[in-house]
């Protein structure tokens, strides 16, 4: 049985605050992300993409380079990417304001010494008016101490939708970070054929209908955008009919018609008395609305009772 956070272990995370160092390090895991699609074979629902919260900051995981493994992994405590190779080599890029041109031709080299080229798209993903890596002298802010507190609210996030997760005994997703929507996200799945997504205006028709061929329910963590403080979400695609205005717990949860998701603010569950079950009752409420709606099967599909909760 883990042990449940203070509210003292959620860190203060305001996007205003960081914007700038937001929008650079949201595009150099972008750099990093593509490594790791290039590196490593398809998964469903593009599970060989994303990207994994880590004891020091997020992490690639090992990927295949011939007969060798590597891995790359944002240290936001010692602000290095360490690019770890399983023959003992090792290099290091030092996480400091530069621009995303700069930082894509660094570790792109320090990857080349190592004996790895990858071929990349280098034009980001979901994103609006990209700028090819190799070209973008905009972004280049770095604050260490802002990175550091987004990673701390990135590990808290995780460990509580693991246990959520947890709870699960039909497909699931990992609790996974997606560079190109800047988000920590987890989702289930009911095990029935959903209908062709319509797609998304900021990504290829084909990622949406493999990663929604199935019935989902899914809630996640977002740092947020410039006028928009972080949030968690959840949502279920397809939308089943009432879900909108299903209730959810906490109170301070809600339904969003802007982003069409229900939302409760990262600020809400970092001050409450006790923010993981504030969080687990987040991800349990819509979930249940989403299942119960669309008829799961869920007692196929759930553990009874839970097992690897926090309390």
């Amino acid at each position: 049985m883990s042990v449940p956070s203070a509210p003292d272990d959620w860190p203060v995370l305001a996007y205003d605050h960081w914007a700038d160092t937001a929008q650079t390090l949201h595009l150099w895991t972008q750099v990093v992300g593509k490594v790791r699609m290039a590196l490593t074979p398809a998964i469903n629902h593009w599970w060989h993409v994303p990207l994994y919260v880590s004891a020091r900051g997020l992490t690639t995981s090992p990927m295949p380079a011939g007969g060798r493994n590597i891995e790359i992994v944002f240290d936001f405590l010692e602000h290095q990417l360490r690019i770890i190779c399983s023959d003992g080599r090792r290099e290091l890029v030092a996480l400091r304001p530069i621009s995303v041109a700069q930082f894509y031709r660094e570790t792109m080299a320090a990857l080349a010494r190592l004996d790895v080229r990858p071929h990349l798209w280098t034009t980001p993903c979901e994103i609006e008016n990209p700028i090819p890596f190799e070209r973008d002298e905009m972004h280049h802010a770095y604050d260490g101490e802002a990175a550091q507190r987004f990673w701390r609210a990135l590990a808290q996030a995780d460990r509580v939708m693991k246990v959520f997760r947890g709870r699960f005994i039909g497909k699931a997703s990992p609790v996974h970070f997606f560079w190109g929507s800047f988000d920590l996200a987890v989702t289930r799945f009911s095990g029935r054929r959903a209908p062709p997504h319509p797609g998304s205006p900021l990504a290829p028709p084909s990622v949406s209908r493999e990663a929604y061929s199935h019935e989902v329910s899914s809630c996640g963590f977002w740092p947020g955008a410039p006028g928009i403080a972080p949030l968690f979400y959840a949502y279920a695609y397809p939308q089943p009919p009432g879900f909108a205005d299903a209730p959810v717990r906490p109170a301070e949860a809600r339904w969003d018609t802007g982003l069409g998701e229900f939302v409760l603010p990262y600020e809400a569950v970092r001050t409450s008395s006790d923010p993981d079950n504030a969080l687990l009752e987040f991800c349990q409420s819509t979930y249940e609305a989403a299942a119960d709606l669309a008829n799961w099967p869920r007692a196929e599909l759930e553990r009874n009772p839970p097992q690897g909760d926090a309390r």
